[in-house]
């Protein structure tokens, strides 16, 4: 699995991260960045809760 963030679609609504913290993090401007980008069967159900809470579909997650 593979966990990004599109920089141009963010707009900083934080949800990933509100759902998520253990994979998603926001940088200095309150955009969400990613701080696992390979998660572990551990982190797989988390990563994708953070991504569906992405309000504008910012967050793509490839197997």
């Amino acid at each position: 699995m593979r966990v990004e963030v599109d920089p141009n679609i963010c707009e900083g609504h934080g949800q990933c991260n509100a759902v998520a913290p253990e994979v998603y993090d926001l940088d200095d401007d309150g955009y969400s960045v990613v701080k696992v980008p390979e998660p572990g069967p551990d982190l797989e159900e988390p990563a994708r809760e953070g991504a569906a809470a992405c309000p504008v579909q910012a967050i793509t997650i490839s197997e």
